[in-house]
């Protein structure tokens, strides 16, 4: 079952420990047999004016390690849940039954809807309880996905399985003819990292890394699969990735060094497809990569060391997520050739005037201790926070008024890069301290890393849904700085 551990406690019953027990251990190993990629099944919902998706979350078991068995937690299954497919402009609801002991949320992770059908914390699911919000698709194309969202538990009900991924279709993008054919062109790829002790468990929470640093494994799954492969069956691919870990940042690349193509991000398409050799995509973030396969070649997704951002040496902060290692292996079989080629524009990306922003609000991220000692910061209940004070379920912390555009500038006090969430909205990467966002970061976003000292600003715009009894988050992505602290409620008034 989902063991529920107080983040509290956690911090009281850690804080003697120390920092260099928590480095992860190596990532991988060499030699390593692989294994075909699963893929998440499907589900469209049912009838077609009012569309309902049936999520069953339920404890489970799963096998990741060869003669071992993991407890894990699921929705209509042992480990992950469906990817939910739906069309902009659809009515769906969403109706969610929990079957575990305890309580949990789904939250629509980059989907607009009203506050109270959002699945933040403040929308629980007891035992035995089916909640089922209802609400339209607002939005372009995209990919998004779902999680459990409950206060102080969301990095261990994450951790144990509870998330999958959403999917959105509009018009616009059905006719650049993107590939689209489910588990056959257009793959899913959710990755996560995990740890196990000796009896197949995961292993979590075992040092103050774990909250400090957040969480990081050294296995790698992708889609709940150990060392994958994927034989390709079409010439042209595309690949939808969600960084579902509780805190390790990738920064994905190629081993034959050749350019990805990115053409979407977390809101949806680019405006153009960008060509990189790296992409870095931090908790919560999405990406979307078209893959153009030759025949009789393999090609393996890597994620490599962290070398920009004004870090230096020391990578993503602290020195983590400088690793080199394998994320799944690409093999050409017989490849079905492309029936178009890729479009130089792909849609129109909307865009807000800084000079129409009716205000600029300020988030600074805080951690008042570590383990090397106590930092500069600002007095607060929890060892993490935003604007100098912890999250209170009981306490509004910001008033957006409806229809505003708004420039929200998040400043990052702290030695580690975080990944910054806001609820409700997709915006847009106006500056990175004071210089452009990366072309790949150029389209609709909810997730921004905020590297060490730096600070990014995003614009957005708070439309349709103005409710001042039910607040949204916004926070830190790496599920255990949620959890400590690092959490803020907004309402739309």
């Amino acid at each position: 079952m989902c063991t529920m551990i107080s983040r509290r406690n956690f911090v009281l019953a850690a804080s003697g420990a120390a920092l260099a027990a928590a480095v992860p251990r190596r990532v991988g190993a060499a030699g390593t047999k692989t294994n075909a990629l699963k893929i998440p099944q499907l589900i469209k919902g049912s009838p077609a004016a009012n569309k309902v998706y049936q999520l069953g979350i339920a404890d489970g078991t799963s096998k990741f390690l060869p003669g071992l068995s993991t407890p894990t937690c699921g929705i209509n299954g042992a480990y992950l849940g469906p990817t939910v497919r739906a069309r902009a402009g659809d009515r769906v609801t969403m109706r969610v039954k929990n079957d575990l002991t305890e309580p949990t949320t789904l939250h629509w992770h980059g989907l607009h809807v009203p506050a109270r059908h959002d699945g933040g914390p403040h929308q629980v699911i007891n035992p035995d309880q089916i909640w089922d919000p209802s609400f339209e698709i607002r939005q372009n194309a995209s990919l998004c996905w779902y999680h459990a969202h409950l206060n102080e538990q969301t990095g261990e009900q994450v951790l144990r399985g509870l998330a999958g991924l959403f999917l959105i279709d509009d018009d616009a993008s059905d006719a650049l003819h993107l590939p689209t054919d489910y588990g056959v062109d257009d793959i899913p790829l959710v990755i996560q990292d995990r740890r196990f002790n000796a009896d197949g468990s995961f292993e979590y929470l075992s040092n103050v890394g774990d909250i400090e640093l957040g969480y990081r494994g050294d296995v790698i799954l992708v889609n709940g699969t150990v060392a994958p492969h994927l034989e390709l069956q079409r010439q042209r691919t595309r690949l939808r990735l969600l960084n579902g870990s509780n805190a390790r940042i990738y920064s994905l690349g190629r081993a034959d060094d050749a350019e990805l193509v990115v053409i979407g991000t977390d809101g949806g398409l680019l405006e153009r497809p960008v060509r990189t050799r790296r992409v870095r995509l931090g908790p919560g973030e999405r990406i979307e990569l078209l893959l153009d396969m030759e025949p009789a070649r393999t090609v393996k997704l890597m994620s490599y060391p962290a070398s920009s951002g004004g870090m230096g040496m020391m990578g993503h902060g602290m020195g983590v997520d400088n690793e080199t290692f394998q994320i799944i292996e690409f093999r050409a079989g017989r490849l079905e050739p492309a029936a178009v080629s890729i479009p130089d524009r792909l849609i129109q990306v909307p865009q807000w005037n800084p000079v129409q922003a009716a205000r600029t609000r300020t988030f600074t991220l805080d951690m008042t201790t570590m383990s090397m000692g106590a930092m500069v910061g600002p007095a607060m209940d929890g060892s993490m926070g935003i604007n100098g004070r912890s999250m209170d379920m009981d306490r509004i912390d910001e008033r957006v008024p409806l229809g505003s555009i708004e420039i929200w500038k998040i400043a990052n006090m702290t030695p580690l890069t975080h990944p910054f969430h806001i609820h409700d909205v997709q915006f847009r990467v106006l500056d990175r301290d004071g210089g452009p966002p990366q072309p790949y970061e150029q389209g609709l976003k909810d997730t921004v890393l905020v590297d060490p000292g730096s600070t990014v600003r995003v614009i957005a715009e708070f439309a349709d849904f103005a409710d001042p009894d039910h607040p949204y988050m916004y926070h830190c992505h790496i599920l255990e700085h949620e959890d400590a602290g690092m959490m803020g409620q907004f309402v739309v008034v």
